[in-house]
């Protein structure tokens, strides 16, 4: 199985009350996946968070394996999600992939 962890920072234009308002979006549309992405085991997003962290949003999902992660980079529902509730709000994006 592989863990595919992304964490984003959104755009500091954004008020508090936006930002919230994002985070739930991109949570909806990214545990949404499940169920329509082949390999997608899990999926889960974390929008709250302590005052010490410097990331907004966090994605952990685990897939089948390092094939079902390539599938899932390029699948349509995930680009669709990815194009409409992810890019256009981060400034920045960090991922991490690995064998579990």
């Amino acid at each position: 199985m592989v863990k595919h962890i992304i964490l984003w920072q959104l755009k500091d234009e954004y008020t508090e009350e936006q930002k919230k308002e994002i985070r739930a979006g991109i949570k909806e549309g990214l545990e949404g996946l499940k169920g329509k992405v082949p390999g997608l085991l899990e999926v889960s997003v974390r929008t709250e968070f302590l005052p010490s962290s410097n990331a907004d949003v966090m994605l952990d999902t685990t897939l089948k394996d390092a094939e079902a992660l390539k599938g899932y980079a390029v699948h349509p529902a995930h680009v669709a999600v990815a194009d409409a509730k992810v890019r256009p709000y981060t400034k920045t994006r960090v991922c991490m992939d690995y064998q579990i």
